[in-house]
């Protein structure tokens, strides 16, 4: 990333963001709590993408390099940590899962401070934010993650995919149109990855499922443009990963 920023602290805010609008790469001191109320939000770093609809939240660790971006009308949220304060022991961005208890509290706790002006942390503030952190450390870790790949040939096939996440040829196809053989573009979906070619298409389409819903798109329109054989096959795909349908996510 380009023209990184230095924030050196992780200010807690409530921020609205419109549909496409994002925050330049920059970085923190401190770890950043990140979450949506409302919209999705993607994450992006050198190592990859992660993307948090209203069910996520995204760790980002202090002096990771970062840039938001909103899809949909975006009510962004995030909290400041200092380096000393990290209640799950992560190193890396990830993405948490967020309960009913969990959003409420970032939604109540991020407001308040945005209210207060800088003012001090009182008594009920402090045991809001202890309430907070017992509810991260409980919080399981979600893979919504696409990894950034680096040899040319990887980049090639997934860049192929992203401008089509429908495209439903093998992976020996993708290897004739970059020139890879399949077994070697398998060793680097495995290697640089950390999945096999199916698992990553599966997170591609579902990174862009999230996106044309926050968008509006019918859920129908949104199986067949991701490349899913048919709805109901979607629907079960994306209840599985994010805990409630594509219906009840267009809703939200």
């Amino acid at each position: 990333m380009s023209e990184v920023r230095h924030q050196p602290k992780a200010v807690t805010v409530v921020r609205p963001l419109a549909a496409g609008q994002g925050v330049d790469a920059h970085r923190h001191d401190e770890h950043q709590i990140i979450y949506a109320g409302r919209g999705v939000l993607a994450v992006t770093t050198d190592a990859g993408t992660w993307i948090a609809p209203g069910n996520r939240a995204l760790w980002v660790p202090a002096g990771t390099t970062h840039s938001h971006r909103a899809h949909g009308d975006l009510d962004l949220h995030t909290l400041g940590l200092p380096r000393s304060v990290n209640p799950l022991g992560l190193q890396a961005p990830t993405a948490l899962t967020v309960g009913p208890l969990l959003r409420e509290l970032i939604l109540a706790y991020t407001r308040d401070v945005a209210a207060s002006a800088g003012a001090g942390a009182g008594p009920e503030r402090l045991r809001m934010r202890a309430v907070l952190l017992d509810q991260l450390r409980a919080s399981p870790q979600q893979p919504m993650h696409l990894p950034t790949p680096t040899d040319p040939r990887l980049a090639a096939v997934c860049a192929l995919l992203h401008h089509d996440p429908a495209d439903d040829r093998p992976l020996a196809g993708f290897g004739a149109r970059v020139g890879a053989g399949e077994r070697t573009l398998s060793r680097l979906f495995r290697s640089e990855l950390g999945m096999t070619f199916p698992q990553w298409r599966t997170q591609l389409r579902l990174y862009h499922a999230v996106v044309l819903l926050s968008e509006g798109h019918p859920v129908t329109t949104v199986a067949r443009r991701c490349g899913w054989s048919s709805t109901s096959a979607f629907i079960d795909v994306f209840r599985r990963a994010f805990g409630h349908t594509p219906g009840v996510h267009l809703r939200r």
